[in-house]
């Protein structure tokens, strides 16, 4: 069986399409958890109006952006580190403070593991309990961060959703601080839950020094080409990481988009909405017309695992045969064969995929 996530990530179109032999207007693509929305309209006008400015450099050190972010967070702008995507910010973690271990809690993001691994460190690992929403115990948890440099969080957790309240990600940080590990903790997925659900310790930066913050920008705003993320940590730790980066790495488009996204509200307050609708009428629409198990979380994805006779490898197949995308998981550490994760889309569009799941179930044994 060929995976479409040859890359080990969702969105890949061009795969897709030789894989089904489709063009990408046939194709409505669930496997990567991007706002169904699209980026908001006035960006795209904007990008047009200002597409000659490509011909200067970018800010090399951001300032405008950095300034916008750190009123949005009531943080410093010292505070703030853009990068080319959260990706990168992830990468100058690990280049910059050169762990010779890391921890990571499986399932979750490949990168956490291929950047840790590509830079020299080794991998401790613990795993989610399914019977705990695939979240370590307690114990675990502080014992993976006594026992390595750097340790990955992911909040909301990709593939799961899960999320770790204030009380558990404040104890974390006092481990961290406790046995001088770094702690970061991924948010790239947060800006999709409702506000009064947006746990974070980003008020607590000055107080925990060795907790780095990593949001994504290209996610929410839909803006995935052009590569924007950031993350957010005490002045020091930030100035010390940001000596890694090679200069210019985040374009001008990418920083004028950044610049001019924070500005729509009603945009961030439809997709919120949209998301938190859609989710509960998705997972239920499974629950009850497929009999699969839908796993709890939050964020702008669902993990669901199938109970019927065919694979999560099997579904992708079938389901790109007709046009839809998914993401199988079997490749998770920590996951099955039969999970498969599915990005939060219009209604018209989730309605299409429930219908093709349905439509698979009845076709019989898998191709």
């Amino acid at each position: 069986m060929v995976y479409i996530e040859k890359f080990g990530h969702g969105g890949d179109l061009l795969t897709a399409r030789q894989l089904f032999g489709k063009d990408s207007t046939q194709l409505l693509d669930f496997s990567a958890n991007i706002n169904p929305l699209g980026p908001p309209p006035t960006l795209i006008e904007l990008i047009k109006e200002q597409l000659e400015s490509i011909v200067h450099y970018p800010d090399p050190a951001q300032r405008v952006l950095k300034q916008k972010l750190a009123e949005k967070h009531s943080v410093l702008p010292e505070q703030i580190l853009i990068g080319n995507g959260a990706a990168e910010c992830i990468a100058l973690a690990i280049l910059g403070l050169q762990p010779e271990t890391v921890g990571v809690i499986y399932p979750c993001f490949s990168e956490y593991e291929q950047l840790a691994r590509a830079y020299g460190a080794n991998i401790q690992a613990c795993y989610g309990r399914e019977e705990n929403d695939f979240k370590p115990n307690r114990s675990e948890i502080l014992q993976l961060i006594a026992k390595t440099d750097l340790v990955f969080v992911g909040h909301p957790n990709n593939p799961t959703g899960v999320t770790y309240s204030k009380a558990e990600l404040v104890e974390m940080a006092e481990q961290a601080v406790k046995t001088n590990t770094y702690l970061l903790i991924d948010e790239a997925f947060i800006d999709f839950l409702p506000i009064e659900t947006q746990i974070t310790l980003l008020e607590d930066l000055q107080r925990w020094k060795q907790v780095i913050l990593v949001r994504s920008m290209t996610k929410f705003y839909a803006i995935p080409g052009l590569r924007l993320g950031y993350m957010v940590a005490h002045p020091n730790l930030i100035l010390n990481l940001q000596v890694k980066q090679v200069t210019w790495s985040v374009n001008q488009m990418a920083l004028m988009a950044g610049e001019a996204v924070l500005n729509e509200k009603e945009y961030e307050e439809a997709t919120i909405s949209l998301i938190h609708e859609q989710r509960s009428d998705v997972k239920r629409a499974i629950e009850e017309k497929l009999g699969w198990q839908v796993f709890p979380g939050q964020a702008n994805f669902l993990l669901v695992r199938i109970t019927a006779d065919i694979t999560a490898a099997d579904l992708q197949w079938r389901m790109g045969h007709k046009g839809i995308l998914i993401r199988s998981c079997a490749m998770y550490p920590g996951l099955t064969a039969q999970d498969f994760r599915i990005a939060i889309r219009t209604k018209k569009e989730n309605q299409c995929l429930i219908q093709a799941l349905i439509e698979v179930c009845k076709e019989g044994n898998p191709l």
